[in-house]
């Protein structure tokens, strides 16, 4: 899988090395990976995935470099035989339960991250162990594992672990084709920075899939206390969006985010909102590969919030093989 851009920001200017005020703008390699997979048996499967990613640590000596590391790695086992289809075990660094079921539905990660990854809240994979099952007759199905919490990309800091449940439910999954693409989902994670320091994320959705358009709404939940000795901040935010569909390939994407970072008093007032309006073109798939072709352009706006809002326009493309 590749994802590449050119990203050119309308604001703020930033000033270059000769005191020049300029418009900074890149082309860039965002993500690239290529997915070992495998099976031992029809029971016992595995999967590795190197993923490419720049490194933008500043006091690391590979600052701007894009770098090797391991997106995911993990054992499955799969309970075909003796349960409904779908339902397995895993073991290893692996995707976590919300946002991977997330993006098969929002098929624009490689525009930019969903909602709830984008503000910080959440991440894509972390190591640890879960399971899922899946209903009969495609009525839904349920994740549930056990991480370190810390993310793929960071080592467990202690010993505290994160408990993560989704459950969706497609309750129209008999009906008609236009109902059932109806889904619900609930997810909670548990999680702890420290001992008597909670890290919780609660997150409602709902989404409807039709041939012409995909709709998505989420609203996020959650609260973060550092360490035992400082006051839990609770944050809550929403996410909406439309992508209409044509039938020769052009699709639109439409999306808005609204984050409340910070609901103790004197500080609700302050909104971090982005807007994303785009179009793309998907090319004709040629067996299992995909490829797309987007215009789009991304904005944030802030409110009682002192930092300066990004906006910028750009051309991403997405090859998925």
């Amino acid at each position: 899988m590749i994802f590449a851009n050119y990203i050119y920001q309308t604001e703020p200017q930033v000033i270059d090395a000769g005191g020049n005020l300029v418009n900074h703008n890149a082309f860039d390699i965002s993500r690239a990976y290529i997915n070992v997979t495998g099976n031992l048996s029809h029971i016992v499967a595995f999967r590795v995935t190197p993923d490419v990613t720049r490194e933008t640590s500043p006091g690391s000596s590979l600052n701007g470099s894009l770098t090797l590391r391991i997106k995911y790695v993990y054992l499955q086992t799969n309970f075909d035989d003796w349960m409904t289809k779908g339902s397995f075990a895993r073991f290893g660094i692996q995707q976590t339960p919300y946002l991977d079921y997330t993006e098969g539905i929002y098929r624009y990660r490689f525009q930019g991250t969903t909602f709830v990854e984008r503000t910080g809240y959440f991440a894509s994979a972390d190591a640890g162990a879960s399971f899922h099952w899946s209903f009969p007759s495609e009525f839904g199905d349920v994740h549930v594992g056990v991480f370190n919490g810390e993310n793929y990309n960071k080592a467990e800091a202690n010993d505290q672990k994160a408990f993560s449940i989704r459950a969706t439910v497609r309750p129209f999954a008999s009906m008609a084709p236009i109902a059932h693409g109806l889904r619900a989902t609930v997810f909670y994670d548990g999680d702890h920075y420290l001992k008597n320091a909670e890290r919780t994320r609660a997150i409602g959705q709902l989404t409807f899939e039709h041939r012409y358009a995909v709709v998505g709404f989420e609203y996020l939940s959650a609260k973060d206390r550092a360490t035992a000795f400082l006051a839990a901040v609770e944050s809550d935010g929403y996410s909406v969006w439309l992508t209409p569909k044509s039938a020769i390939g052009w699709e639109g994407l439409l999306r808005y985010d609204h984050l409340t970072p910070n609901r103790s008093l004197g500080l609700e007032s302050r909104k971090q909102n982005r807007t994303i309006v785009g179009v793309a073109y998907w090319f004709p798939h040629q067996r299992d590969v995909s490829a797309a072709l987007m215009l789009d352009y991304d904005a944030e706006s802030l409110r009682n919030i002192s930092s300066a809002p990004t906006r910028s326009v750009a051309v991403h493309a997405l090859v998925s093989f």
